[in-house]
């Protein structure tokens, strides 16, 4: 007998799309228009899986997901939303939704999914505390992916490492992690490596007993141990010396240290939330970074993406850090022109969401009226650089002409050798991000067979994005 999938949505298209696919999948499917009817429903009958939309008139997705939960032999349910941000995503995974779906998607990815969820394993249920509110927002592919990443880490305390551009939010995702996890209730410490002298590292992050040095007139409590029970964000992971990665990886591997001075070792309980600007791997390479700090830390990677790979998200950065600025200030928040909004949505952003930020700002004490038009940018944002008038494929074939030309005059003679496996490698690698690791998916995406795409990962080395944590996946 076909397994019974029900889909909750409010929009008939929706539903309409859904009940094709799966019918066509050989599911027998179910239609309702509100979670009031599919919770007067599941009194007398029980769905194998449940597709449903957070945001509906009357009772959201979560209520029901929440309803469901409490019934003997609950659904796996997926969650569907328009509307995706951090805090439906920690919202859905914290419920208990087998997965958390923003729209559109791809019905093949949707019958795939629903597969899953008919073979998922039991899972122990486990506390789940309250959703912390949180200032990052995005509707960006790439933002989205770090939600789902964000909502799935929900219930683990293990080490993250966050890459990302100087500016990106890097803090901001950590105390999100952090709001999220179960520490919420701990203290939540955070330490730039970068912003504090190296003589004085150690003693920041081990403390010192009295007298350990000139200076050192009473005992110190490190960062280690503030934050007991709790998290520690350690900023800039990437300047560290090498002889304290060292001392960090012995806390890291068995909880005990000994603060700077003393003899008698200490032991916490503390989680560890890394992140850098800087290619970890080439530091290891060059042997500035340890190899085997760097596997300790990288337990789950978030990649934050910078401002240019997500520009969609301006006018909501942009709304956001305006009328933030306007209530820090006590005056009426303003809004950017049609043609000026424009104009930020073509820039690089070096700076990245940071940047944004300082601009809005800026405009909020400086523009002379309400609504914020191209003439008020600073001279700056006036200045678009030819890198910046270029389109995407333009920027990328410049580049590699660039590239090509500086091969050529320093002598190399087998540039299609050298040349196409980074070529085919970043069209991969990048492929398999934006897929979440779904070979099918990124193979249909650049027009390979499977068996293909399988053939490049043995002959470029290396293995689709998302492997090491493949159970926080649902898989």
């Amino acid at each position: 007998m076909p397994q019974q999938i029900w889909i909750v949505d409010d929009d008939q298209s929706i539903r309409w799309v859904l009940d094709k696919a799966l019918s066509g999948a050989g599911f027998n499917t179910v239609l309702f228009d509100c979670a009031e009817a599919a919770l007067e429903r599941v009194l007398s009958e029980r769905p194998d899986a449940v597709l449903a939309d957070i945001r509906m008139p009357g009772q959201s997705g979560l209520e029901l997901l929440h309803a469901l939960g409490h019934a003997d032999e609950d659904p796996p349910v997926i969650l569907m939303t328009a509307y995706a941000d951090l805090d439906s995503a920690v919202s859905a995974y914290r419920e208990g939704a087998f997965e958390y779906l923003p729209k559109p998607f791809d019905v093949d990815e949707v019958i795939s999914l629903v597969r899953r969820a008919l073979n998922r394993d039991e899972q122990t249920a486990q506390p789940r505390p309250a959703v912390m509110g949180s200032p990052i927002i995005g509707e960006a592919p790439p933002m989205q992916a770090v939600f789902r990443v964000v909502g799935r880490l929900a219930r683990s305390n293990v080490s993250v490492l966050i890459r990302g551009e100087s500016g990106t939010g890097k803090e901001l995702l950590a105390r999100a992690i952090y709001d999220s996890s179960p520490r919420a209730g701990g203290p939540f410490i955070a330490l730039n490596s970068a912003s504090i002298p190296v003589e004085l590292l150690e003693s920041e992050l081990f403390g010192h007993e009295r007298g350990a040095f000139t200076g050192a007139d009473v005992r110190r409590h490190g960062r280690f141990e503030q934050a007991d029970g709790g998290t520690l964000f350690l900023d800039e992971i990437g300047d560290m010396p090498v002889d304290l990665q060292t001392r960090l990886l012995r806390v890291l591997s068995d909880g005990s240290f000994y603060r700077v001075g003393g003899h008698h070792p200490l032991r916490v309980d503390v989680r560890i939330i890394a992140a850098t600007h800087q290619d970890l791997e080439t530091r290891v390479a060059e042997g500035t970074f340890r190899e085997d700090l760097y596997h300790r830390l990288d337990v789950i990677a978030i990649e934050l993406p910078p401002l240019r790979e997500r520009a969609q998200d301006i006018p909501l950065l942009t709304q956001q850090f305006l009328e933030l600025a306007a209530h820090q200030l006590g005056v009426e928040p303003k809004s950017l022109s049609t043609p000026a909004l424009k104009r930020l949505m073509k820039r690089q952003w070096p700076g990245n969401v940071r940047e944004l930020e300082n601009l809005c700002q800026r405009l909020t004490v400086m523009a002379p009226g309400r609504v914020i038009d191209v003439q008020d940018l600073p001279p700056e944002q006036h200045s678009v650089r030819q890198s910046e008038k270029l389109d995407a494929g333009e920027r990328w074939e410049e580049s590699l002409a660039q590239l090509v030309r500086h091969k050529i005059a320093t002598g190399h003679d087998t540039l299609l050798e050298e040349l196409l496996p980074r070529f085919e490698g970043t069209l991969l690698r990048t492929a398999l991000t934006m897929t979440d690791g779904r070979k099918q998916r990124a193979a249909r995406l650049l027009g390979w067979g499977r068996n293909t795409l399988t053939r490049k990962l043995k002959e470029l080395k290396f293995d689709a994005p998302g492997k090491k944590d493949s159970s926080q996946r649902g898989n």
